[in-house]
């Protein structure tokens, strides 16, 4: 926002005396010794380097349970719907080492599961520091010791074997066939991938520079569901991309029909200034018929979380509780592996147990059951 809204703040509204950009924390002393001298001061310069390894997040309404870990900043996929390379530039990655410290100063505390976060964690790569995109002028010592996700993914999950590992967000084109393998060897990572598509249709998927095709992503789908079976898979997706047409639209349940989605994260298109759609499309799909196409997409969803969500009873899950459920202070609310909420009854049990939960009934987006005994994780 700082980097996006500069102008807006600084020159039109007048309504602050500092714009700070995400890479420039480093800076604030200088930059507040310039307020402080009666200048406004500005720095929203994107690093080809800042990563936050060296930082130690403060982690504020934590709950001691879970928490983030930010493993890679900034993007190489210019989708034209999207402005995240532009707020927070080109795609590096963070030094493996001060991942694995940071998830042990977590595991020391307390904390139970870890998410490895990044706006591509599938394209991570360290070899020494830099852009991804220079990764080819590396020195022949770098390219031989670089670590990629899948080799990050089981450091992490070897590492802390008692500890849940989950990741988000991946990106089509980017996750590998390895990646999938060590998830199916690990019981600690979960069996979830988010796995966003954002449309069915080959000619909107082109218009929005998804680097896959519709074919592409369904051969994805059926790897996943042959190497990791027990694997759940969600998704994103927009209605009403500039020029969708009826059929496009069509071809976007159609997909979803293909998949049955366990569950998923749906919009209608919106444009953001400074992205090639933003610039260069014409927002032409009206917002009544963007509305109704969005609700197909959502009750269609529903429809197959219920399915997914249904496969489970009968079975017996592990939980890793997290907190009171909002419905009833009598039981607890915590995810299974799938990343499925399950609510059961207290019992005995605390939050940051690792439960068996057998499961007997369910929502579209909720697993009830009996706690059966603690897991082997604890």
């Amino acid at each position: 926002m700082a980097e996006r809204l500069k102008s807006q703040f600084l020159e039109e509204e007048k309504i602050v005396d500092l714009v700070v950009g995400p890479d420039a924390y480093k800076d604030l002393p200088n930059l507040l010794s310039e307020v402080e001298e009666g200048r406004d001061a500005i720095n929203v310069i994107l690093s080809k380097d800042e990563t936050y390894g060296d930082i130690s997040p403060v982690r504020l309404m934590s709950n001691g349970i879970t928490a983030l870990v930010s493993i890679t900043r900034g993007c190489d996929n210019m989708c034209t719907f999207c402005v995240v390379p532009f707020t927070r530039g080109r795609e590096r990655s963070r030094e493996p080492q001060s991942i694995m410290n940071e998830i042990q100063d977590l595991w020391s505390k307390g904390f139970k599961e870890i998410t490895l976060l990044g706006q591509n964690v599938d394209s991570y790569l360290w070899y020494g520091g830099g852009l991804k995109k220079d990764f080819e002028n590396a020195t022949e010592m770098q390219k031989a010791t670089a670590v990629d996700f899948d080799q990050l993914l089981e450091m992490v999950a070897v590492g802390f074997p008692k500890m849940r590992i989950r990741f988000s967000t991946s990106n089509p084109q980017d996750m590998h066939e390895s990646i999938l393998h060590v998830i199916a060897k690990y019981p600690n990572i979960c069996k979830h991938i988010h796995l966003p598509v954002q449309s069915g249709s080959n000619r909107i998927l082109k218009e929005m520079n998804r680097l896959h095709t519709r074919e592409e992503y369904m051969t994805l789908i059926d790897k996943i569901r042959s190497i990791i079976p027990d694997g759940a898979i969600s998704q994103d997706m927009i209605s009403g991309f500039p020029t969708e047409t009826e059929e496009d639209h069509q071809d976007t349940l159609s997909l979803m029909e293909y998949v049955k989605y366990n569950f998923g994260y749906m919009y209608s298109y919106s444009e953001r200034p400074g992205t090639l759609a933003g610039r260069k499309m014409e927002d032409d799909v009206p917002e009544t018929t963007k509305a109704r196409r969005l609700q197909e997409i959502v009750d269609l969803q529903q429809k197959h979380a219920w399915l997914r969500s249904e496969e489970f009873i009968g079975k017996t899950v592990e939980v890793l509780v997290e907190k009171v459920s909002k419905k009833s202070t009598e039981e607890f609310s915590g995810r299974n592996s799938q990343s499925i909420t399950v609510v059961f009854p207290k019992e005995n049990y605390k939050i940051g147990d690792f439960v068996n939960v057998k499961i007997t009934s369910c929502t579209s987006g909720t697993l009830k059951g009996e706690a059966v005994g603690y897991s082997n994780m604890n």
